[in-house]
């Protein structure tokens, strides 16, 4: 699993604590891949039209990025940071294999 430079990331294990704490847990990958499977109480945010919605994102809590196995959402925080100047944003390391090898809940 590769960690991006400069991309704050957090471990599959370490999720649900914080959406218990109200992080949004977002979901970057496409419709057809979100409709395969995804991690319960996450939302569909598609990377192929970000600059609609990255603007909706929360200030006041994290926003944990994920994908398939962690590259994409680590482009979107790595530009969410640098050119939105968001704080708040972690990238979900290893995506939704890593997820699922942890052995956490997945909906399909």
């Amino acid at each position: 699993m590769l960690r991006k430079p400069d991309v704050p990331s957090i471990d599959p294990i370490d999720v649900p604590a914080k959406l218990e704490s109200g992080a949004l847990l977002v979901d970057v990958r496409e419709q057809k891949e979100w409709d395969e499977a995804r991690i319960p109480g996450a939302v569909l945010k598609p990377m192929s039209i970000v600059n609609d919605w990255y603007q909706d994102l929360p200030s006041d809590h994290e926003v944990i990025l994920y994908c398939r196995s962690g590259q994409r959402s680590a482009q979107i925080a790595e530009a969410l940071i640098k050119q939105a100047g968001m704080t708040n944003v972690l990238n979900l390391t290893g995506g939704i294999i890593a997820w699922a090898n942890t052995e956490l809940p997945i909906e399909a």
